[in-house]
């Protein structure tokens, strides 16, 4: 299940958006993140790990039915203080989904999957109860930010130290490795996170821009697009024989005639 986050973490990390720098940096992954989802109203879409509902609300001008799950009470408790009644919160785990296959359209993982112990589960999973897509956000262990994080993390104990960071080609390895050779496609945002201010955010949010590597988020679509695997199926064809009746009234003509055969041939 991975680390659940406790009273006081669920509030440091409720706090920790009302910086400014990250409120800056949570917009534009948010914006990334919408982007590539590219959901219509009226779908479904559950947010995995929601916490307290951040990542919610930007999506409530969407006209999506939203649901979030996540292990923490103590995070769902904020969660519905912010959000509106139409959102639906569940308690449970990113590795065993209380829903349905396919009980929505799109899922999304933001900053679930650096604190769960199974990752490849919780993509698993996400992919059984989505039935077009599933977005990822993940903090990415090359960009220079994180690189600092995760210096830091041996000195100073965070919320972050505990998080496990991933590079692009690690994802796309273990979904490769769970779903086959699927449709995906991925993007990076906060390229230079000690920049802000509209011309920052204006470069951040370029399309070539957002093709480094080196972004400090890592935003992935998969589409979870069903494989079959065919093989030629071999069938025996035999020649049918002629028909010969053998019982009954016909029977008793064959013998019959078979007699008279054999008294002329004798004869």
């Amino acid at each position: 299940m991975g680390h659940i986050f406790d009273y006081n973490d669920a509030r440091g990390y409720d706090a920790w958006f009302e910086k400014a720098k990250q409120g800056y940096a949570f917009d534009l992954e948010m914006d990334l993140l919408v982007k590539m989802l590219a959901p219509h109203p009226g779908e479904r879409l559950l947010d995995i790990g929601c916490g307290t509902g951040r990542s919610l609300e930007p999506l409530l001008p969407t006209g999506l039915h939203l649901t979030g799950v996540d292990p923490s009470p103590y995070m769902l408790d904020i969660a519905r203080e912010r959000l509106p009644d139409t959102v639906d919160l569940h308690r449970g785990s990113a590795e065993a989904l209380p829903f349905d296959d396919n009980a929505f359209d799109h899922a999304m993982l933001f900053t679930t999957l650096e604190f769960t112990d199974r990752p490849a589960k919780a993509i698993e999973e996400a992919c059984r109860v989505a039935r077009h897509s599933v977005v990822l956000g993940v903090l990415n262990r090359h960009a220079p930010l994180n690189l600092m994080r995760r210096i830091k993390r041996f000195f100073v104990s965070t919320t972050l130290s505990r998080a496990h960071y991933f590079s692009i080609w690690e994802l796309k390895r273990m979904i490769h490795a769970i779903l086959g050779d699927v449709p995906l496609c991925w993007r990076t945002t906060l390229q230079c996170p000690w920049s802000s201010g509209r011309i920052a955010g204006f470069m951040e949010r370029q399309p070539l821009v957002q093709r480094s590597p080196l972004g400090t988020m890592i935003i992935m679509k998969i589409k979870p697009v069903p494989k079959f695997r065919t093989r030629p199926l071999w069938v025996r064809i035999q020649n049918s024989r002629p028909y010969n009746p053998v019982s009954g009234f016909a029977r008793i003509l064959m013998e019959e005639g078979d007699a008279d055969a054999s008294v002329r041939k004798t004869g």
